[in-house]
């Protein structure tokens, strides 16, 4: 069978295609649209992927879409009722949202695809969420644990998976919480509090949580209290995010907390402003951890199963995760690469194969290089028309050798290799790399790169094999670590000489990198270790503050010529910048 998915409209547009039960490729709408977070009907991405699979969308045997519109309408109209008369000059503005076209999803991919009405199924958002993580991860019986802002109405939930010895696949909602009480929006709101973008900056909060110390633990937990059944509310006269468009807290949220920070000012948590800011971020992050380690206790004591399956977008907290994996009681702990919103319209697509159509469960391969291809003959055409040098080295030890060397001279490379991966994380094949070893290095790509702000840390790419020799990993912390899900403490006599990937506070958020899924990137690492003594890179996504990952060459290529990026590698193509000023080398004693 062959099988579309799409996830659109509220974040992280993307589609995927699923032929015979085993995915063939997954792209978000933003690598290709050039829109960060384009939350589109995601048109090019559809495109794109029914070419790869060299279909017509009439040859299609369904298509899903990630979430179910009148459930969303139905929450959203009922939440709209509810607060009124204070919801009223929200209410308008949310029925045009839905009515403009997000309710009438069938009618649209009818439309635009020319799929005729039964074929087009609809998934639940957290069902999505639940199949992503479970039906990717290499195990046939777990936990599922799933959290994010809101789906339909849930906002979390709490279920088991299990896969046959006939292929059966069987998806359990044991719980949901529902909206308003959410965990995602909790988080969220200290987000916008902080000044950060929602559905894009929670990251930033958990980065500044580094800096503070969780003195605003107790209002925190004001907001929000656990209840008898080992659930969670939230106190909404603290929130205004169910009833306004205006902003999420409420005035009782800032005169609890103090003023909110602007936008546009910056953070320096070494001032007492900026120290507030850190400390508030710390509370809302030791609450969030909190509740997650006791909800998946919990959830071990139900099931009695070794494995768990995190989704929603609130597993991208890798300190959260981190903690999961230490304290829950699971064996593993499985994170797919895109657990939020992007990695749903996986999730749809194998709902409708596994449950509705009843297929027996294939194995899906387990690496997150799910996008196009680089095309490395799109490079050589574009350095040459702009008069620079081109090597093409052979695609063995020689290229991971010369690359490993510019690395060790104190060169940041921009890498792209194999296909674009699905999700948040650059995982070594879109990929922006440079010697991890000093603090100057971390400034430097802060300042003439990444242009971000200065409390953020950067992560480092080390092979599995090699992880705890300088990382401190708990059981299962390897597999959290192949998708960069997991932040865990770097050894102490490793800090100083990985200074620019440890994190103020010790830890760090760690790729472990397996030969057999990315065995070029494995290669650079082994060759740098072997002339620095040190197999461990520091890896951040390739692109500047604002953008996408990049996804073409062409794009690398505008994002090597307008940052401080050394060299580009794309495939076995390698392009220097002409006369580049000669950087020290990196020491690493």
């Amino acid at each position: 069978m062959r099988i579309l998915g799409i996830s659109a409209h509220y974040h992280d547009s993307a589609a995927a295609l699923l032929s015979d039960g085993v995915p063939v490729c997954a792209i978000q709408e933003e690598r290709l649209s050039r829109r960060k977070n384009d939350a589109a009907f995601p048109l090019a991405a559809i495109e794109w992927c029914l070419d790869y699979g060299g279909l017509d969308p009439g040859e299609l045997d369904a298509v899903v879409f990630y979430e179910k519109p009148m459930l969303k309408f139905e929450r959203i109209l009922t939440m709209a009722l509810r607060g009124f008369p204070r919801s009223w000059h929200s209410f308008p503005r949310a029925m045009k949202n839905s009515l403009g076209g997000k309710l009438w999803v069938k009618g649209l991919i009818s439309s635009q695809l020319g799929v005729e009405s039964p074929r087009i199924l609809f998934a639940e958002h957290h069902q999505s969420h639940a199949a992503a993580a479970f039906l990717t991860a290499p195990t046939r019986r777990a936990a599922i644990l799933t959290a994010d802002g809101v789906g339909e109405w849930a906002t979390l939930s709490l279920g088991r998976g299990s896969i046959g010895g006939d292929g059966a696949v069987s998806l359990e909602l044991m719980r949901e919480l529902h909206f308003p009480h959410s965990l995602g929006m909790l988080y969220s709101t200290f987000t916008a509090y902080l000044g950060f973008p929602v559905n894009e900056g929670e990251y930033k909060v958990m980065g500044l949580a580094s800096y503070g110390k969780p003195s605003f633990e107790p209002q925190v937990r004001r907001m929000v209290r656990r209840t008898a059944d080992g659930a969670l509310a939230l106190d909404l006269s603290y929130f205004e995010f169910h009833e306004s468009a205006r902003r999420s807290f409420s005035d009782r949220f800032v005169a609890e907390l103090g003023p909110p920070r602007d936008p546009l000012d910056s953070i320096d948590p070494a001032t007492p402003e900026g120290s507030r800011y850190a400390d508030i971020a710390a509370s809302v992050q030791r609450v969030l951890e909190d509740i997650l380690v006791d909800l998946a206790r919990s959830l071990k004591r139900e099931t009695g199963l070794e494995d768990l399956c995190l989704g929603g977008g609130v597993a991208l907290n890798g300190c959260a995760n981190a903690r999961i994996a230490s304290e829950s009681g699971f064996r593993n702990v499985y994170v797919p690469s895109a657990p939020g919103d992007a990695g749903c319209a996986l999730g749809a697509a194998l709902v409708a194969d596994r449950l509705h159509f009843g297929q027996p469960h294939r194995e899906t391969p387990d690496h997150p290089y799910w996008g196009p291809p680089i095309d490395a003959q799109e490079l050589s055409r574009i350095a040459r028309e702009d008069g620079l040098e081109l090597e093409e080295l052979p695609s063995g030890s020689e290229l991971t050798d010369h690359v490993a060397r510019a690395l060790a001279q104190g060169r940041i490379v921009g890498w792209m290799q194999g296909r674009t991966e699905l999700g948040p994380r650059a995982l070594g094949n879109r990929s922006i790399l440079a010697a991890p070893h000093s603090s100057q290095m971390r400034d430097r790509l802060n300042r003439g790169i990444k242009y971000r702000e200065e409390f953020r840390p950067f992560a480092p790419a080390v092979p599995v094999g090699q992880a705890e020799r300088f990382f401190k990993l708990p059981p299962g912390g390897a597999r959290l670590g192949r998708f960069m899900s997991g932040v865990f403490p770097v050894k102490p006599e490793w800090r100083d000489r990985l200074a620019a990937v440890t994190h103020v506070d010790g830890t760090a958020r760690v790729q472990t990198v397996d030969p057999e899924m990315a065995p070029r990137f494995h290669a650079l690492l082994e060759a740098y270790g072997a002339l620095t003594g040190i197999p461990v890179l520091l890896n951040t996504s390739f692109n500047l503050a604002g953008e996408p990952i990049v996804n073409r060459a062409v794009e690398g290529y505008s994002t090597f010529r307008r940052s401080g990026i050394d060299l580009l590698v794309a495939g076995e193509k390698v392009v220097r910048k002409p006369r580049a000023v000669a950087v020290a080398p990196e020491a690493v004693a």
